[in-house]
Formats: C-alpha cells, structure tokens, sequence
C-alpha cells in the first residue's frame, strides 16, 4: 500500500489495517455472543459459515485495483506505471512528476546495486532500517494487543461469566474501532513517532493500574481505545513506509516473520503467566504488560524516527546522512522533485 498511496494519505489509508482487523474481530465476536444458545454442531458451524462471505472480499478487490507504478517502472513499464498513477490521483495532481520521482529514486538505488538480496536488508543504512521494520511490527506485542485478542478467555480466567466476558470484548473492540477511526486524523495532526511515545506510556500507566487495582474488564478496553488511537495504527505505517522502495517487498517479508514470531511467542508464553495452574498471575498479569510497554517506549524513543510527510525520496536521503533519530522532524528536504511532486498533493 506504501507504493501507492501519496505522502498526504499514506499514514491514515494504512492505518485502516487495524480497522479491518478490529471489524473482523467484531464480527467474529457477535457471531460467538450469538452462538451461545446454541448446543452440538450448530454452534461451530454457524461461526465458521459467518466468515465465507468475506473471503470473496479480497478476490473482487485483486481484479479491480490498480497495479503498484513502483513495481509497473522495475519491470520496465513506464507507460503502464503513468496509467496505473493516474488512476490513483486526482486530477490536480501531476502523474507525471510522481512517476519521475519514483523513477529517480528506484535509479538511484540501482546505481548502488543491480541485484538486491535480503542480506541486503541488513548492510549499510538498510540494516538501520529493517531494524526498525522489524521493531515496528513487534509494537503491537508490545502494548499487549495478544492479551487484548483473548481478552474474553482472560476475563474468565479472573472470574467473569463467559456471556459477560463476550460482551465486554464487544465494547471494547467498538471503542478500540472507534479510537483507530480518529487515529486517521491523529497520524498526520501529530506524527507517528509523538503518538507511539504517548499511547505506549499511557498503555504502560492503564496496565500497571490494571496489576495494582485488579480492574480488568474496564483497564482491556481503554488499552485498546488508547492504543487504537496511536500505536496500532503507527507501528504499521512506522513499518511499511521506512524500508527502501527497491527493498521494501523484502523488509515488509522480514517485517511480517517477526510480527508472526513475536505474535507466536506472546501466544505461548501469555497463558503460562495468568493461567490459574501456571503462573496464576491473574490480574497481575498487568504488571507484564507494563514492563513490555516500557521496553517499547525505550527502544522507540532511540530507534523510531519521525517520518510524517516525507517522500520516499526524502526518507532514502535522511537514512543516508545517518542522520540521528530525533533529527529527521527537523531535517529541511535537499530533495529538488520530491519538493515538485509534494506541491500539487496539497488539494489532496
């Protein structure tokens, strides 16, 4: 989506993956609260019959939506990438001066290397930016978005009925789809970096509150309304917009494998914590969640830069000058057609 979205739009459309994530999770929780009359066969299979109308969703989208022009432009297609950009821009803006851009900075890293591996993901200015992919996409462990998706399972685990557990996670996945809803508007009214930093305390404060009070229900859903308005939808355009364009399909690979990792290992370790014949933290379990938290808040107050407005080409020349992390919000481009592409973007 990065490749495809104009710098004005590319943090508030990718911030509807957890839109759609949380839509489907509300769904899927209905679909369960409504299940639970129901006794043998029928109550699985109404779930599992609820879920086949989407999955059609993605082939219809697949014939419809333009091909990327990043992607059009290294096949050699310049022709089919202006079409292809066109469909993607309004008609104030100049297709043509994107598509210059988009060459220039593709050619700019060809001259460094004709051939690109994932070892290249790792050396030089790249290896500073797949680790911040990689952190990035970790970000939603850390403000404890697995403790959140089972947070049904959990609630009983503290002693809450099974239909009361269900209807809590039904309130707070709406205000957590809520919150990544305003989130479209917060991502670019105050940048990425300063919402991960603020939503990532403020969940590590919610979660230490949690472990002291004991409030579980009510602490789970301002969690994930906090961190729906910041971290969530920050830590997946922190992700898809720092890695180089002629990399990026091989950093977002590195990306998703550590968010399937850390999202595996959260899942394994989380029940042996709260579990009343493991662990048997219970409430406490709180008090993890905030030490994840701080940890998050640390490594992105050193690591995470402030990208907002910044073209591709601009972000490729701020990672080439190294320059220092809370550097690049001050950075002034030297990027000549990044400035002449931005300037038509603005009725946008």
């Amino acid at each position: 989506m990065s490749e495809v979205l104009p710098v004005v739009l590319r943090g508030p459309i990718i911030a509807f993956y957890p839109i759609f994530t949380l839509l489907g999770q509300l769904v899927g929780s209905i679909v369960v609260y409504t299940s639970l009359k129901h006794v043998g066969r029928e109550s699985y299979r109404i779930c599992f019959a609820s879920q086949w109308p989407f999955s059609a969703v993605p082939f219809v989208l697949a014939a419809i939506l333009p091909e990327s022009p990043t992607w059009l432009l290294r096949k050699g297609r310049a022709e089919a990438a202006l079409k292809a950009q066109k469909k993607l821009n309004t008609p104030s803006i100049d297709s043509q001066a994107v598509i210059e851009e988009l060459q220039a900075s593709i050619l700019a890293e060809q001259e460094e290397k004709d051939t690109h591996t994932y070892i290249d993901c790792f050396r030089g200015a790249n290896a500073r930016r797949t680790w911040i992919v990689a952190f990035a996409s970790l970000l939603p462990q850390m403000f404890g978005l697995q403790l959140l998706a089972n947070a049904s399972y959990f609630m009983q685990i503290v002693g809450m009925s099974s239909t009361n557990s269900l209807i809590f996670l039904i309130l707070g996945i709406g205000l957590g789809l809520i919150a990544n809803v305003v989130s479209l508007w917060t991502l670019n009214a105050f940048g990425r970096r300063s919402l991960i930093l603020g939503t990532l305390g403020a969940a590590m404060v919610l979660w230490l509150a949690m472990g002291i009070a004991g409030y579980t229900s009510i602490t789970m859903m301002v969690v994930t309304m906090v961190s729906g308005l910041g971290t969530w939808p920050a830590a997946h355009v922190v992700a898809s917009e720092t890695s180089s364009l002629q990399l990026r399909a091989k950093a977002q690979g590195i990306g998703w494998f550590t968010s399937g990792v850390g999202t595996g290992v959260f899942a394994i370790i989380l029940p042996y914590i709260y579990n009343a014949d493991e662990g048997n933290l219970r409430a406490k379990t709180g008090f993890v969640m905030a030490g994840f938290a701080a940890v998050g808040i640390i490594i992105s107050w050193l690591s995470v830069p402030e990208m907002k407005g910044r073209t591709p080409m601009e972000i490729d020349r701020m990672f080439a000058l190294r320059l220092p992390t809370r550097a690049f919000k001050r950075w002034e481009s030297d990027v000549v057609v990044a400035k002449e592409t931005e300037q038509p973007s603005r009725p946008i």
